[in-house]
């Protein structure tokens, strides 16, 4: 299918992009094959810290994360600065390193778009994926009492069909015009006969997800925000990533709430005997820091 994606016919444009990538047709570009080639030594048990640290090292955009997440206050509690490769990764672990590389190929799938306004919105979907991840972490740690590395994958990976769409915007003129959205989340595929329908957004992004053998509990979490049912006060991973989405400052350019969006006070809730807008507001610096340093 050739031509402008216009509002009638997105709809169709959407079921061929999300039937596609349902088959595995999905590359990555090339400048994430050092990231992938990173995950997939992490996946190895056998893989020793000094491996991965001399792999990341060949990668600036990761090993500048790394070290700045090692140094950063929610990781470097002791005040103790590591410089070096080996020593951040020791720091933050594996699984964090892990996470990270994920990330990046995630956000590389975008690619560079050649209309001056689709790359505005990668970098603004960028801003607001790290915001979320940041706050998914501090809330997992302060609040929710759910993994914060794995939240702050979660986070990492929620707009990751966002970015997908990003990437298919040149072929498909007037694709991300207008009221998106609508038909983004709207309810696409059934499946089966007992099983509830699936969007767009999670037809695509779960295709990735797997792609990137993302583990089953990060899954889990991407699809409640997704699915955009909070529970409150939050019980689980993926209400501690959705609460973090819905309370974010930094909007997504995919974003579902319109004017919607609820502010802190208005979900205020005592949450490990300690009101959620407290915990915001004593978290600001850490959420900042923590963001800046994933966004690179």
């Amino acid at each position: 299918m050739t031509g402008a994606a216009t509002v009638p016919n997105r709809q169709r444009v959407l079921e061929l992009i999300a039937t596609e990538i349902g088959r595995g047709e999905l590359t990555f570009p090339t400048s994430s094959q050092l990231a992938l080639r990173i995950r997939q030594a992490l996946d190895d048990p056998d893989c020793a810290a000094a491996s991965v640290a001399r792999l990341i090292q060949a990668d600036p955009l990761l090993a500048a994360r790394v070290v700045g997440l090692a140094n950063s206050v929610l990781y470097n509690r002791s005040g103790r600065v590591v410089t070096e490769i080996q020593g951040a990764v020791s720091r933050v672990g594996f699984s964090v390193v892990r996470s990270l590389a994920t990330a990046i190929v995630a956000r590389q799938i975008a690619g560079t778009p050649l209309q001056a306004i689709h790359r505005k919105m990668a970098m603004d979907l960028w801003e607001h994926t790290t915001h979320v991840a940041a706050l998914a972490f501090v809330l997992a740690r302060r609040a929710t009492r759910q993994d914060p590395d794995a939240a702050m994958f979660a986070g990492l990976m929620h707009e990751v069909g966002g970015f997908y769409l990003l990437s298919r915007a040149d072929e498909f003129p007037g694709l991300l015009d207008g009221s998106l959205m609508s038909d983004w989340i709207d309810d696409g595929e059934d499946e089966g006969d007992a099983g509830p329908k699936r969007s767009f957004e999670s037809r695509v992004g779960r295709a990735i997800l797997d792609a990137l053998h993302v583990p089953a509990t990060v899954v889990d979490a991407v699809e409640t925000v997704w699915q955009g049912y909070l529970t409150l006060p939050p019980e689980t991973l993926g209400d501690t990533v959705l609460l973090a989405n819905r309370l974010v400052a930094v909007k997504s350019p995919f974003d579902r709430s319109g004017d919607d969006r609820p502010s802190a006070a208005s979900l205020d809730m005592v949450v490990e005997d300690e009101m959620l807008t407290d915990i915001l507001r004593e978290a600001t610096l850490e959420v900042d820091g923590l963001a800046r340093v994933l966004r690179g």
